[in-house]
């Protein structure tokens, strides 16, 4: 029992950390938003990239984006089933459009994209069983 007592403790503690990080990455998704909406000329693309969108429509891309996963952390947090399943799928969201986003900035999308791939491994680690034991 003490082991899966112990179990669970770590694994109710990658949920915590899932949900915190979801919100580390919603604000600074929001950051990043509000940056290309209201400073244009912060990020430069070259002329040949495929899913070149207006620096604008990013901005409000990443803005709505870093609102959604920052309120799904925050329902991570709460314990709630579909706060995971939501960050779970919020988080792959966020990865996939900061790889696309990745000619305009491309360090801070990186560093994004393995924020986000902990998130999905820390929300997939937490299972049925441990609820239970709460």
């Amino acid at each position: 029992m003490e082991t899966l007592q112990r179990q669970s403790r770590w694994v109710t503690g990658f949920a915590v950390f899932g949900g915190s990080m979801m919100i580390v990455i919603g604000i600074f998704q929001i950051v990043v938003g509000l940056t290309a909406i209201f400073e244009r000329t912060f990020y430069m693309l070259t002329e040949n990239y495929l899913f070149g969108f207006n620096v604008v429509a990013w901005g409000w891309i990443h803005l709505a984006l870093g609102v959604l996963v920052a309120l799904g952390g925050g329902a991570v947090l709460a314990g709630q089933l579909w706060g995971r399943v939501l960050g779970i799928v919020l988080a792959s969201l966020s990865a996939v459009a900061n790889f696309l986003f990745l000619p305009y900035y491309p360090l801070w999308s990186m560093l994004i994209i393995a924020a986000d791939v902990a998130v999905i491994w820390a929300l997939t680690r937490y299972g049925r069983d441990e609820a239970v034991l709460r």
